[in-house]
């Protein structure tokens, strides 16, 4: 059996998703791969999930243009309106405010499966061929097509692929784009927590000599933590009772929050950097964790991936009717219209990992004056702000 489209997007993640649903009504033939049945995600009030994004209001409008945003439980998204970031010496703080900015907010605050759902109930019944769950055993470039073979021996023919499919990217490694690891030698441990004092919708972080420990505001008196450390104290973390892992967040956070109680247990993920060295080549475009990976610190992992489909998008809607939508020129465009604002993120959370995760006396503090120093500069924090919620 051999099908033929325009566009065949390989992973239906939350990027991949998120461009099947903007390029509906294009004019494009679509298909998506995806190896993962759904599971269906009915929120229980007591249930949180342990792996949260914080959106940006960029990102929400995107996804509102998608027809995404409005599928959301929004009684169990949460608006930040301030951010506290805290330097090591329990001295230096910088503070980021939404209504200084001339802001509703600063980002929103989403259970990872209730967003993957939302996308899910968008692409239902758009104009696309869905392959789930399917994987594909053979992927091959041609001048005028790319061919996957399912492990069916289904033939799917497309004129463009999209790689969707995570950091270890299969299209990625098939197509031959080289990418670039960098081992952070960390985890990034998550959980959730009721809190005896109300986070008044402020997200607070801490740079810690042993990593940074960022506490996100959810719905009601309870918070979502991101621990970046060391892979040792990692899983010494995720191994911690839940009574002796609230203990270390409370210490980790000064009290801010008063007692914590663990309500979500606690899992890790490898943290790293991946640069690679094209978005895109002859039938091909990587989109999301395909194309960049970076350290979590600034949350902007997931906001990047959808401003990748968003931007993908856009190039592919704007071709003409009569334009090979795997032509490389146009694939350029795509790729020249992305590069900057990753590239700019990358070094910027890279930076800041390297700079905090430093045991120089005389580095600690620079770093803390550097945060006291621009913590009063109103003019500069509102430019960064607004930069940041694009």
């Amino acid at each position: 059996m051999s099908q033929a489209s325009d566009v065949l997007i390989v992973g239906g993640g939350l990027v991949g998703l998120s461009l099947a649903r903007a390029l509906a009504g294009s004019g494009l033939d679509l298909a998506v791969i995806e190896p993962q049945a759904p599971r269906k995600a009915t929120p229980d009030p007591a249930s949180w999930d342990s792996r949260v994004y914080a959106l940006s209001p960029g990102t929400v409008a995107f996804l509102e243009s998608c027809g995404v945003w409005p599928r959301l439980p929004h009684e169990r998204v949460t608006r930040v309106e301030a951010m506290r970031i805290y330097g090591d010496d329990t001295r230096a703080r910088l503070d980021f405010s939404a209504y200084d900015a001339g802001l509703r907010e600063l980002a929103f605050i989403v259970e990872g499966r209730a967003l993957l759902e939302a996308l899910r109930e968008a692409v239902r019944g758009q104009d696309l061929r869905m392959h789930c769950p399917a994987d594909w055993r053979a992927l091959d470039f041609h001048d005028d097509h790319a061919a996957a073979t399912l492990s069916d021996g289904a033939v799917l023919r497309a004129r463009l692929v999209v790689g969707a499919d995570g950091a270890d990217s299969r299209v990625r490694a098939q197509a031959g784009i080289e990418v670039r690891p960098s081992d952070y030698g960390q985890l990034g441990v998550v959980a959730n927590f009721s809190c005896e004092k109300s986070h008044q919708r402020v997200a607070c972080q801490w740079f810690r000599r042993d990593g940074v420990l960022a506490l996100l505001p959810l719905p009601g008196e309870r918070v979502s933590m991101v621990w970046s450390i060391s892979q040792e104290r990692g899983r010494a973390l995720v191994a911690l009772s839940a009574k002796a892992l609230a203990a270390e967040v409370e210490s980790a956070s000064h009290g801010a929050l008063g007692a914590l109680k663990v309500i979500t247990p606690a899992a890790a993920f490898p943290l790293r950097l991946q640069r690679v060295t094209h978005f895109t080549k002859p039938r091909v475009a990587l989109v999301g964790d395909a194309a960049h990976n970076l350290h979590p610190l600034a949350g902007q992992g997931l906001n990047l991936g959808f401003r990748d489909a968003q931007a993908l998008a856009e190039v592919l809607g704007g071709r003409g009717p009569q334009r090979d939508c795997g032509d490389y020129a146009l694939l350029r465009r795509y790729e020249r219209a992305r590069s900057e604002d990753v590239l700019a993120m990358q070094l910027a959370t890279d930076g800041l990992q390297k700079l905090f995760n430093n045991e120089a006396v005389w580095l600690a503090g620079a770093r803390n004056l550097g945060l006291t120093l621009l913590n009063g500069q109103p003019l500069l924090k509102n430019f960064l702000v607004h930069r940041a919620v694009a």
